[in-house]
């Protein structure tokens, strides 16, 4: 009877714990197999009725980016539930990425008590330091185990768990939050006393939310700080901005918009606009696309700076474009950094004069004299006048070029064109976010962008892009086949996904962003390229898909993907395969540079306006 109390107490106190993320907030669970989180497991399980929708995973890193896709599209934390040991380890890459993504994620592992750790006892290992690097808060249960602690307890633990998740928007931002729970045995509870804990909690438990999988809990706006005065830009003078990944709350993008077209309504600044700042084809809006096609460089890889001092606003993290970098690297006027909550500092080049961390609303709102009336000077419209008429002739040059190509430069233009607008794409690493950056149409329909460019791995690209369909409802995924490969135990998330996914692959037979780096050698022979650096594998992947039940199809040349992409659409989850050369495609996008370069670089004609 007394071991019988210790395992209903454990599931008792998981309940509660669990009970009050549910209250806060808590939306979606991701389950691992384990013996020592059994209780969090059934509590899990028991909490359904009231809302916490259940996943179920058997690969912890594969879960743990599932419930990372979840965040990002949701902006508010789901939580991976795994057992203790080298379980834990498995967090590790969807833990950094969350890190440097500003990504809400909650991590659950059970654990030995603290009598058994370093004694040698079966599966303890010092686990509860291995996310601690990049965890914004690491929660810890009683060292005796979870069912020692008061409600009290459990339910500040929660409170804090979610604040520490979602940042408080002005300085520290959303990422990880790791909490450590162990748990005495025994660990599995009677089904005698589950029945009448679940009838309890029948009782207890508030029925259901009615909205669909997407449904999150947002928490109030913090109150927001005036920028500093070494944030202040004049719209009077000549500038730009830089619009990097978005990385903010989901339900601040509105009025972050808003807030940029009012800027650039009163500066006539141009929006040089990352492919994943998801600005790109917006209304009344204007933007540069072309910006690494169009500034040139010299032999020596510099990048023409202007003469003057050229103002640039930065919101968010940096653009991919190296040239970009180098280019403001180069400039001599003040650059402002705003970003969406995230306080660390974000300016690997260092020129930055000051960073406001509360949001570009925020931050256009406090700038004196406020933003509003007034007319942008002509100096400024002479500016950005000579950036539209590069862009223009970039564009012109890729319509042209790319007419009859059949490789990944001109996938991203007909892809881009091709989407529904408003349909969500997720932009592999490496090489399938960089073609978007430079070679989709700017025509093309706005919709929402996603990648993971915080640590900029390829871990988990498929189950992040499930956990992004399954909260967004759909998506389309655009992956190269390394990437995919490395994570394919996201195709078993197929009989319990809900959102569409059409996942389009670029069959390149390895890595082909190693063949836009300067590695192969001459001779040939003196390094073997294919086998250190481009790897590729002997896997068909539309036979890998058909092994997990998805139906999928390759592409003999892009003409078919129109009707390749109407088939797909209509799938729950469907493969497309494009096979490439990706020593060709290298060489094409070396050569579209040096001719863009050739027609126009808008800044190196001569020295900025005068006011």
């Amino acid at each position: 009877m007394a071991g019988s109390a210790t395992s209903l107490a454990n599931v008792q106190a998981a309940v509660a714990l669990l009970n009050a993320l549910r209250r806060g907030g808590l939306a979606h669970g991701v389950l691992c197999p384990g013996s020592r989180s059994a209780p969090l497991a059934v509590a899990a399980a028991l909490l359904e009725p009231g809302g916490l929708q259940l996943h179920t995973a058997i690969d912890e890193r594969s879960a743990a980016f599932f419930a990372l896709g979840l965040g990002r599209a949701s902006g508010q934390p789901a939580a991976v539930i795994t057992t203790s040991g080298s379980a834990v380890a498995n967090l590790l890459p969807a833990a950094v990425e969350a890190d440097f993504g500003s990504i809400p994620l909650l991590l659950l592992t059970a654990d030995r008590p603290a009598r058994l750790k370093g004694c040698g006892a079966n599966q303890s290992v010092n686990q509860e330091v291995f996310l601690v690097g990049s965890c914004r808060w690491l929660g810890e249960g009683d060292p005796e185990g979870l069912a020692a602690m008061a409600p009290a307890e459990l339910d500040a633990l929660a409170r804090q768990a979610l604040a520490a998740a979602r940042g408080d928007g002005a300085g520290r931002c959303a990422g990880p939050v790791h909490l450590n729970l162990p748990f005495d045995e025994p660990l599995h509870a009677d089904g005698t006393d589950l029945t009448r804990l679940a009838a309890a909690l029948a009782e207890a438990l508030p029925p259901p939310p009615s909205a669909g999988p997407a449904a999150t809990t947002t928490p109030p706006a913090p109150a927001v700080p005036q920028a500093s005065p070494d944030t202040g830009l004049d719209p009077d003078r000549p500038g730009v901005v830089v619009a990097g990944p978005w990385r903010g709350a989901p339900a601040a993008w509105p009025a972050h918009v808003e807030a940029l077209r009012r800027w650039q309504r009163r500066s006539g600044w141009p929006v040089l606009a990352d492919a994943l700042s998801g600005l790109r084809g917006l209304p009344d809006l204007e933007t540069v696309t072309a910006y690494d096609l169009i500034l040139s460089e010299g032999a020596g890889g510099e990048v023409a700076a202007p003469a003057g001092a050229l103002q640039v606003l930065r919101l968010g993290p940096l653009p991919a474009s190296r040239r970009l970098q180098r280019w403001l690297a180069a400039q001599g006027g003040p650059q402002v950094l705003v970003s969406e909550g995230d306080g660390r500092r974000l300016d690997p080049l260092g020129v930055v004069r000051g960073q406001a961390s509360a949001g570009l609303t925020a931050w256009v709102a406090g700038q004196t004299p406020p933003t509003g009336a007034g007319d942008p000077s002509e100096a400024s419209l002479a500016l950005a006048g000579r950036w539209r008429r590069a862009e223009a002739a970039v564009q012109a040059l890729l319509e042209r070029e790319l007419a009859g190509e059949q490789g990944e430069p001109a996938l991203a233009r007909r892809l881009s064109r091709l989407l529904p607008a408003g349909l969500p794409v997720l932009l592999a690493n490496s090489s399938p976010v960089r073609d978007w950056e430079s070679f989709a149409d700017p025509a093309a329909p706005a919709r929402p962008m996603h990648g993971f460019r915080g640590a900029s791995g390829i871990d988990g690209t498929l189950s992040s892009a499930c956990g992004l369909a399954e909260a967004l409802g759909a998506l389309v995924l655009v992956s190269g086949d390394l990437a995919l490969l490395h994570d394919a135990n996201g195709w078993l998330w197929r009989p319990q996904l809900r959102g569409r996914l059409t996942i389009v692959l670029i069959d390149n037979g390895g890595g082909g962003i190693f063949e836009q780096l300067p590695i192969r050698t001459q001779p040939a022979a003196a390094m073997d390229f294919e086998r250190l650096f481009a790897m590729p594998q002997p896997v068909d992947p539309l036979a890998l898909a058909a092994v997990h039940g998805v139906p999928g199809r390759r592409l003999e040349c892009l003409d078919a993907l129109e009707d390749a992409l109407a088939w797909a659409l209509a799938q729950p989850l469907a493969l497309l395969v494009l096979t490439t050369d990706r020593r060709r495609d290298a060489a094409l996008r070396q050569r579209l540079r040096t001719m863009a370069a050739d027609l126009a670089d808008p800044l190196a004609t001569g020295p900025i306006p005068s006011p």
